[in-house]
């Protein structure tokens, strides 16, 4: 997107139904092998009382909105802040949600409010705030 054509206000959303296998694949990438995400028994003894998806997996929904739709191509990460407030299990869709707080024209920065939803666009998993340069 143009960075002229942004304006406060703004946003843009992107969903993604994690499983399983989308868990082992991060795990592997990231070499974050915590039982909580991998080891059902161990995960039965927990709060959690089942697997669930890594945060960092489900929040890089967010890069994924920032760097195809807003602001879009050619967007650099300069911060982003995480507060993650609920959990994901296996087989639930999730939304990320990006809007446009305010813009630093002289240096082509945004700060966009940052979220993460479950599927019934109520429960609230991840909230933060990102600040990005558009080039």
């Amino acid at each position: 997107m143009d960075y002229n054509k942004i304006k406060v206000g703004d946003s843009a959303t992107v969903s993604k139904c994690f499983f399983e296998e989308d868990v082992v694949d991060f795990a592997d990438l990231s070499t974050d092998n915590n039982p909580i995400h991998l080891d059902k028994q161990y995960a039965e003894h927990t709060v959690f009382k089942k697997n669930i998806v890594h945060g960092m997996l489900v929040s890089s929904l967010i890069s994924s909105v920032l760097g195809t739709k807003l602001p879009g191509e050619g967007s650099i990460y300069l911060k982003q802040s995480l507060e993650f407030l609920k959990p994901v299990y296996f087989g639930e869709e999730c939304t990320a949600e990006v809007k446009v707080v305010s813009k630093n024209d002289d240096k082509r920065i945004l700060v966009l409010e940052t979220s993460v939803t479950k599927e019934d666009g109520k429960t609230k998993v991840i909230s933060g705030q990102a600040v990005i340069k558009k080039m």
